[in-house]
């Protein structure tokens, strides 16, 4: 529980700190690209799954083994690009609500949600991010579903870790699209009461990723 607990932590202090701020705004694309951290905050579960699959003991204290992992290096380094890729991810959400909001800043959640639902701008705002945010959350899809599951399963390097998702993903796209719903839907069902939920969905979920790295990766 401690393992999984740090990744609700994490978010509800990301909604405390943009809550009532300057980037309160920025509320919605702060918890769902939060989503794209995801994989990291599951690198010990795949360790967990690994060590039970191979009839080891999989107390959840092994999930701290990854920081011995061989290929830790290369599993900073992927955890490094999402990084990036969630900052980036951001500085778009910021361009487009001042690109159709101006400086206008919502005081409470009751104004954000006017603003956003009953303003021609908000309209096209929430059709524009959500459209921006689908091709981050693909990009985070393609090049790291499978990559995590596999270095920490056969080690390697990074560049060759995302070319093997891409290769995945490429092979199979039905299924990873279909996976990836059902992450998206089931995270955000879990981020509504507070975050908490992802204290059980997290584990869930990266069990079953492991499992979809384990039928595509020879």
């Amino acid at each position: 529980m401690f393992l999984v607990l740090i990744y609700p932590a994490v978010g509800i202090l990301l909604a405390v700190w943009s809550a009532g701020g300057d980037t309160f705004a920025l509320l919605y694309p702060l918890a769902a690209g939060f989503a794209l951290l995801g994989p990291v905050a599951a690198i010990g579960l795949y360790e967990l799954s690994r060590r039970r699959e191979a009839g080891l003991d999989d107390s959840p204290r092994h999930a701290l083994g990854i920081a011995r992992h061989p290929a830790l290096g290369a599993i900073v380094a992927l955890g490094i690009m999402l990084a990036v890729i969630f900052a980036a991810w951001i500085a778009c959400a910021a361009a487009l609500y001042g690109t159709f909001m101006g400086a206008s800043r919502p005081e409470g959640v009751l104004e954000l949600l006017t603003m956003t639902f009953t303003t021609p701008e908000g309209m096209a705002l929430l059709f524009w991010g959500n459209l921006v945010g689908l091709g981050f959350a693909l990009l985070v899809l393609a090049t790291t579903a499978i990559a995590f599951p596999l270095l920490v399963d056969k080690g390697g390097s990074t560049g060759h870790a995302i070319a093997t998702s891409l290769r995945a993903f490429k092979t199979n796209p039905v299924p990873m699209l279909a996976w990836g719903l059902i992450v998206a839907v089931i995270v955000f069902i879990a981020s509504l009461p507070q975050f908490v939920g992802l204290a059980l969905a997290l584990p869930i979920l990266g069990h079953a990723t492991w499992h979809l790295y384990r039928k595509m990766v020879g």
